[in-house]
């Protein structure tokens, strides 16, 4: 029987986050202490542990049919794979920083001056496109240390929290390009493992609108009901379950999470009491 396989960072939260979808998706997986390569009992898939700067060329020359990486390192290996399905995890971004002494935030501090980074690509395409001439000093490693060996003037890399950054002595002073996981897939993918793919993108967006949505319940006037349902964004029509109180019922539905608190004080004021927010584990359509 045909297996997809799918290529995921060995190490680090990238793989933590990759192996929290696939059990999310009822995929499960049990390695080894240093495996490298685990068969899953109970869906057509093989998982390899790679190198995560190794993975995109992996999937160009069809090593492995999909893979879960950063958006970043994709768009700086610039590969020849394509994205299937952003995952919304292990979000970051690549930016420009400087030390904190220094006043000019502008990009226009960066003409003429050294840049060190680990992603030469993505800072060239960027200085090329904003027209700054600036040296750029390649490194592998912590990015964070050059300015203050004297061997750049700032740096470019990524930038999760920016603790990092402030302990450095550095400040973030322009956003490159914004970064999440991202589900990525050979250009040249059998038909068999395609129907696999299929399948498994399947579960994978159950579980993705299943995490941006809640189950809401409330209590209702009967005669507030129309107005109530108008106000929700809801899939379909809510579901309407009577009350042993008499006049009333109970309200169920489905709504965005960043939706409900914009309105939850016109639910209120339509009469809806007793409000009740559940999470969703899965949600398909």
């Amino acid at each position: 029987m045909s297996k997809l396989k799918i290529a995921i960072q060995k190490s680090g939260r990238l793989n933590q986050d990759s192996l929290k979808l696939l059990k999310d998706c009822g995929i499960s997986v049990e390695n080894g202490i240093d495996q490298l390569k685990v068969n899953v009992g109970n869906f057509p898939m093989e998982i390899l542990y790679l190198r995560n700067s190794d993975i995109p060329q992996y999937v160009e020359d069809g090593v492995v049919d999909i893979a879960i990486i950063g958006e970043n390192l994709l768009i700086e290996k610039q590969n020849k794979v394509s994205i299937v399905q952003k995952l919304g995890f292990s979000k970051c971004k690549v930016s420009l920083a400087i030390p904190k002494e220094v006043e000019d935030e502008s990009l226009e501090y960066f003409n003429g001056r050294k840049i060190a980074t680990s992603y030469p690509n993505t800072l060239q395409a960027f200085l090329d496109k904003n027209n700054i001439n600036a040296e750029i000093h390649t490194i592998s490693g912590s990015v964070e240390i050059a300015p203050n060996i004297g061997l750049s003037d700032g740096i470019c890399d990524i930038v999760s929290t920016g603790s990092t950054l402030f302990k450095n002595g550095l400040k973030e002073t322009q956003v490159m390009l914004k970064s999440e996981a991202v589900l990525i897939k050979s250009n040249q993918l059998p038909t068999e493992q395609k129907q696999i793919l299929d399948k498994l993108l399947f579960r994978i967006q159950s579980v993705l609108r299943a995490k941006n949505t809640k189950y809401i319940l409330m209590n209702v006037p009967n005669d507030k009901i129309a107005e109530v349902s108008s106000i929700l964004p809801v899939l379909k029509s809510p579901t309407i379950l009577p009350l042993a109180e008499e006049g009333w019922s109970s309200l169920h539905s489905v709504i965005d999470e960043d939706k409900f608190w914009n309105v939850i004080d016109e639910l209120k004021n339509a009469g809806a009491e007793g409000i009740l927010i559940v999470p969703i584990d899965k949600m398909v359509l």
